[in-house]
């Protein structure tokens, strides 16, 4: 089976990734690229590295009235950036959108690929969660559904790479010298993922997130997600340990473990790690989740998302294991 893809905003850290994956996937075929100021170069020019069968391809200005013919549209652009532009996509494109502008929109299903891979199969228009949410609903998943944590006292502690920022153009604020050595705060109070943080949370237990707090920090690594989420509830550490194995017995993509997760774990792949440290007499759990932002953050979870709209295997290109060192 082969399944005509496309990309638009190849150029940026998502778009290549997407790529990436995308070169090596048993049954997709790239065939069409597309971005904004690297329109009419070859994909070599912008990515070196790129197999010798796309190096010639050619990277076209972003137009959905010229798009040639599609199984599946990815779509990696910054927010506010993607929604009139994918609107005017014909109807039998199946469309992943990578960026934020459908996440919880009508007609677009979220694409929680791990906690609810039956509510993507089949579908046409996917919003891909951000990296954030990514690990974070992942990690709290399992409690939710099992009633162990109350969902309206969450505070949220996560850490992202660079280039969970974007690849930002020439007034970027986080290259080398901004970053390097760094540790920054960013967000505080009304980040872009905490709606949809939210709203899973709400839908995940049946209950008001009403008190969430969420704080992102920047930190100078390339890629990763670490989130530390405390939470309320008295139960203990094997207790949610248990209920995260029962929660995830069939996903192949996420893993649970004794020990805290770390970024490196995750890095180059598409796995989740989740870990939990309960103390019942505090009333106190901690939940963590590492994901690659990239990865899981970003095109696995897209590319994850677009085997179960296409009725594949949900693993297809996307079993690889993680870089390390």
């Amino acid at each position: 089976m082969s399944v005509r893809v496309g990309i638009v905003g190849i150029s940026g850290f998502g778009g290549g990734e997407a790529m990436r994956l995308i070169a090596s996937h048993p049954s997709f075929e790239l065939v069409y690229a597309a971005g904004e100021g690297s329109a009419g170069s070859r994909l070599a020019d912008r990515f070196p590295g790129v197999p010798a069968r796309l190096a010639e391809l050619v990277i076209q200005k972003w137009d959905p009235a010229t798009l040639p013919e599609l199984d599946v549209l990815f779509a990696s652009l910054p927010t506010g950036a993607s929604a009139e532009a994918l609107a005017r996509v014909p109807r039998d494109v199946k469309i992943v959108d990578i960026g934020g502008d459908h996440r919880y929109v009508d007609g677009w299903v979220y694409g929680l690929a791990d906690v609810w891979p039956t509510r993507i199969e089949g579908q046409l228009r996917i919003a891909n969660p951000g990296c954030f949410p990514a690990a974070t609903l992942n990690a709290l998943a399992p409690l939710l559904v099992a009633k162990l944590i109350e969902p309206a006292n969450i505070v949220i502690d996560a850490k992202t790479g660079i280039s969970g920022a974007g690849r930002g153009g020439a007034e970027s604020k986080f290259g080398y010298a901004e970053t390097n050595e760094n540790l920054i705060p960013y967000g505080l109070l009304e980040h872009v993922h905490m709606p949809e943080i939210g709203k899973t949370i709400e839908r995940l237990s049946g209950g008001s997130a009403a008190g969430l707090v969420f704080t992102p920090h920047l930190v100078p690594m390339t890629r990763g997600v670490l989130v530390t989420a405390y939470c309320r509830g008295r139960t203990t550490t094997e207790q949610c340990l248990d209920a995260a194995r029962r929660f995830y017995a069939d996903r192949a993509l996420v893993r649970v473990t004794d020990k805290p997760p770390q970024t490196k774990w995750a890095t180059g792949s598409n796995l989740a790690f989740v870990s939990y440290a309960a103390d019942p007499e505090r009333n106190l759990v901690i939940a963590m989740g590492a994901v690659d932002n990239l990865g899981k953050g970003a095109a696995g979870q897209a590319v994850q998302n677009a085997n179960l709209m296409c009725g594949l295997p949900e693993t297809a290109g996307l079993d690889g294991a993680s870089l390390w060192p």
